[in-house]
């Protein structure tokens, strides 16, 4: 069955913004230890003062966090459960705000998300023309995607003319074969369904899908990254996903699942704690760094597993805890490493990688991962956003600041064609709102 009435390779996407309008854009990151909601102002900047694709300043003016519940990996195990979090955490925001939220954008860290390269040849007589260009484009979107699965984002990555390559804008030009290379980020439709489903239930429409590791490279890379190839690493709670950028476009997506809670449970396993008490170790005590295999330092004392108030507490050296969590640090990196080495993409990346989510926030994380993928790291932090207080400027909203800055490069997502029911979606968004888009047809 289709969804909403049209092939599941015509969804609708979000319009590019106007340069002269102003919006106010709601976003909701929906990881597996917290889901996040901002509510952010956006205005036109002045015209000598535009970036590329970044035409608009962001103002925050609405933040709200709440535990993560009925929710694993990104995907909901709980409807009523994920439906609650989602409106407490959402009436935070609106508070904050002074406003009513609508409609949202989402993250999409579920659905097994698979990056695939489609390419399309056209002859063309003469000079190049926009119907040329957009019948070549055309044809590579309209290439069948798996069944039970939708395109996230399709975008051209390169468009060539005969030899010559890496063309921003061939309409006009002389030549006689016209190609486009698309990158088409896939996802499973039923999680993206279900997580819609809790989304409704709490009165509000997605607006727009976004793949996590797309959005988290939005706000942590700079331009010369993205324009040089670089690889973005967001190491959530659930899941580790792998963003690569070239040439300033969106061109491969993967991701591994194991994140941050591995660890908690490692821990909470080894030590024979509860999760609870794990975690809050890893925060304030957690490290990968080899010097910190010694038994320097204080000893941390943690109540044990099952025991009344009254039980003698735990003592645990701190060697102990790093030995334990820097063995999964290291499977999580190897992972990585390997995945990037698979894509085929490891002459772009060079030596820039941008770590960055919650996990990542780990000390000694930044030099292990060095060590293991054999470049240079940074921690990436959200960056080109004004209001947040300290405690949200961290790696750990990078997602969410990268939703907020989706809409103005949403204009290069490239959709084959455009059905009736994608023509009124478009028409409501005009207006401000959207309906909901993964709903099922009658």
């Amino acid at each position: 069955m289709s969804l909403f009435g049209f092939g599941k390779s015509d969804l609708p996407r979000m319009k590019g913004l106007s340069p002269r309008r102003a919006r106010v854009i709601s976003v909701l990151d929906v990881g597996s230890e917290k889901i996040s909601c901002l509510i952010a102002r956006l205005r036109p900047r002045v015209a000598g003062e535009m970036l590329p694709d970044r035409t608009h300043t962001i103002e925050v003016i609405g933040v709200g966090h709440h535990r993560s519940r009925g929710i694993k990996s990104g995907a909901v195990v709980d409807i009523a459960a994920a439906e609650m979090a989602i409106r407490q955490c959402v009436d935070a925001a609106e508070r904050m705000a002074g406003l009513s939220v609508e409609s949202l954008i989402v993250s999409v860290t579920a659905g097994r998300l698979k990056s695939a390269r489609r390419r399309s040849d056209v002859e063309i007589v003469g000079e190049v023309s926009p119907a040329d260009l957009s019948r070549v484009t055309g044809h590579a979107a309209k290439l069948p995607v798996d069944d039970g699965r939708v395109a996230l984002h399709s975008t051209v990555y390169d468009v060539q003319l005969d030899d010559e390559s890496g063309l921003e804008n061939p309409v006009g030009m002389t030549g006689s074969r016209l190609s486009a290379n698309l990158h088409v980020l896939t996802a499973e439709v039923a999680p993206l369904r279900n997580l819609e489903a809790a989304i409704n239930r709490a009165q509000l429409v997605v607006e727009a899908f976004v793949a996590t590791p797309y959005a988290s490279a939005l706000s942590t890379m700079v331009e010369d990254e993205a324009a040089m190839g670089s690889a973005c690493i967001d190491m959530g709670s659930g899941a580790t996903s792998i963003a690569i950028f070239n040439n300033g476009r969106f061109v491969y997506a993967d991701q591994i699942a194991v994140g941050g809670s591995n660890i908690t449970m490692d821990l909470a396993r080894g030590l024979s704690i509860s999760p609870a008490d794990a975690e809050r170790i890893k925060v304030m005590h957690g490290s990968t760094m080899a010097e910190l295999l010694d038994d320097t330092g204080e000893p941390i004392t943690v109540a044990p597993l099952g025991e009344s108030g009254d039980a003698h507490p735990i003592v645990v050296k701190r060697s102990l805890v790093t030995k334990i969590i820097r063995p999964r640090v290291e499977e999580t990196l190897e992972l990585v490493r390997d995945r990037l080495n698979a894509s085929g993409l490891g002459h772009v990346i060079g030596k820039r990688v941008v770590l960055t989510g919650g996990a990542s926030q780990l000390a000694g994380l930044a030099e292990t991962a060095r060590t293991v993928l054999q470049r240079n790291v940074r921690l990436g932090r959200p960056l080109g956003v004004t209001g947040l207080n300290p405690s949200s400027k961290g790696p750990g909203f990078s997602t969410s600041v990268g939703l907020l800055i989706y809409p103005q490069v949403a204009h290069r997502e490239y959709v084959a064609e455009r059905s009736i029911a994608v023509q009124a979606i478009e028409k409501a968004m005009e207006g401000g709102r959207i309906g909901s888009w993964l709903r099922r047809s009658s």
